[in-house]
């Protein structure tokens, strides 16, 4: 019976206090196995499978079954994790320095393979059963399988299990880490464990990578693999038609949280990602703009004179190196207010609108009525050029070159609309960090520097 299906046997009942699954802990005296009847598959006579639900602090749940039957004195053990496979696969690369590195707890899954690169030595995937070992163990473990059929190797083939004796006593050796060696642990089904001692803080002996699975890996965790061949060639495309979604947190409350990110080609301009991030927990959203291509050679200052109120619908993409100019209202947005946006023209000058509106400086005991008044005097005109009732010049100023304002006659020339490429400034150029880039020539320098 397999450890999950003897659990499905206990019954809500093999938990304690409605709690299945209990942290692993030594000192715990309540965690007690939960043994099921079970047939032996050496004798097929009747034996016990003891069950333990636990729990692998800062990890997750596994099911630790241990089989026994007292006929025939056969014994296995084995791990399976209580949980799913994991969205990704995981890499633990542990570099063993000293003897307590050799004691870190170790959950290996039957899909997982582990590595020893200083050997030249592999467990396979599949190779073995699931196990909650220690590093030391796993080198046991090892060293017990090559020994195990070296008395009928020595009578077969006397040089192979020479060689089988000399690298089991180089495994030996490692236990006693005379010198320093790597061990590394990849599970495609992201199940696996390696113990960090110090956590919830940072281990530096131990990297932790996550991949996303080949087909291949899929295919031998039972997935359905994505063939090779149903991608087109051109992925770039495939990704316009396509709105990609990534787990992470929210800025706000911290709670998980999903982003959309979505490639769009803007007519006549180029490719920008947008991104949009909703939490479920405290309704917080925001919406980002980034470019998707590199920085222009030169600025861009773009002047619109708005004349009807069908200007207001004109699509708009304010980078975040874009500053914002109305001349009749003697006002001014610099670099980095607002951040990036994708919008209308009206749907600016709202949040242009709303920015001032919540300035806490015009707010309770902190506005003076002079300068109330004057705040209100602003929006009220601000308004009437949202509303089609008042002439103004919009002027948009980006060192980056990545903003656009549509042009609705295009391929034809816009007649209130005025677009021009100036040379940056050293100042501007500092501030993008373009003065100490150097993506050409910097190689042969580097190297008369050596």
């Amino acid at each position: 019976m397999s450890a999950l299906g003897a659990v499905e046997a206990a019954g809500p009942g093999a938990g304690h206090g409605g709690s299945l699954f209990r942290p692993l802990s030594a000192e715990d005296g309540e965690q007690q196995p939960a043994e099921i009847e079970s047939l032996c598959m050496n004798c097929f006579r009747n034996g016990v499978t003891r069950l333990l639900l636990t729990r692998i602090p800062f990890f997750k749940e596994i099911i630790v079954s241990s089989f026994s039957c007292d006929s025939c004195s056969w014994s296995n053990t084995e791990i399976q994790s209580a949980g799913r496979i994991q969205e990704q696969g995981v890499r633990y690369t542990l570099a063993v320095t000293s003897r307590q590195d050799m004691n870190r707890e170790v959950v290996k899954t039957d899909c997982a393979s582990a590595r020893i690169p200083e050997l030249d030595f592999e467990i396979p995937a599949f190779s073995q059963k699931g196990v909650l070992t220690t590093i030391e163990g796993i080198i046991d473990r090892a060293v017990a399988g090559l020994e195990q059929d070296q008395p009928a190797r020595r009578v077969t083939d006397e040089e192979v299990a020479r060689k089988i004796d000399e690298f089991v006593g180089k495994l030996r050796q490692l236990k006693e880490v005379n010198s320093p060696f790597t061990f590394i642990l990849d599970d495609p089904s992201g199940n696996s464990f390696v113990e960090n001692p110090h956590a919830p803080q940072r281990d530096e002996a131990l990297v932790v990578a996550r991949y996303r699975r080949s087909p291949q890996q899929s295919a031998l965790l039972g997935l359905e693999g994505q063939e090779e061949d149903a991608k087109p060639p051109d992925a770039a495309e495939d990704l316009r038609d396509e709105v990609l979604q990534f787990n992470t947190n929210c800025p706000e409350c911290n709670a998980p949280a999903s982003t959309n990110m979505k490639l769009v080609q803007i007519p006549h301009f180029k490719e920008v990602i947008i991104m949009a991030t909703n939490c479920d927990s405290c309704g917080h959203r925001t919406n980002e703009v980034k470019s998707g291509g590199a920085i222009e050679p030169q600025g861009t200052r773009i002047t619109l004179r708005i004349t009807d109120p069908s200007d207001m619908t004109r699509d708009i993409l304010k980078s975040e190196t874009c500053s914002v100019e109305i001349p009749e209202l003697e006002f001014e947005l610099g670099m980095g207010a607002l951040g990036g946006k994708f919008t209308t023209l009206e749907g600016l000058l709202k949040d242009i609108r709303d920015l001032v509106e919540k300035n806490p400086f015009t707010l309770g005991d902190s506005s003076t009525p002079g300068r109330t008044g004057k705040l209100q005097e602003f929006i009220g005109k601000l308004q009437d050029i949202i509303e089609g009732k008042a002439q103004a010049h919009f002027i948009m100023d980006d060192p980056a070159g990545n903003s656009y304002l549509q042009n609705v006659y295009a391929p034809e020339e816009d007649p209130e609309l005025r677009v021009q490429r100036y040379e940056r400034s050293f100042e501007q150029n500092e501030e993008l960090g373009l003065n100490d880039m150097r993506t050409e020539g910097y190689e042969p320098e580097a190297a008369s520097g050596r």
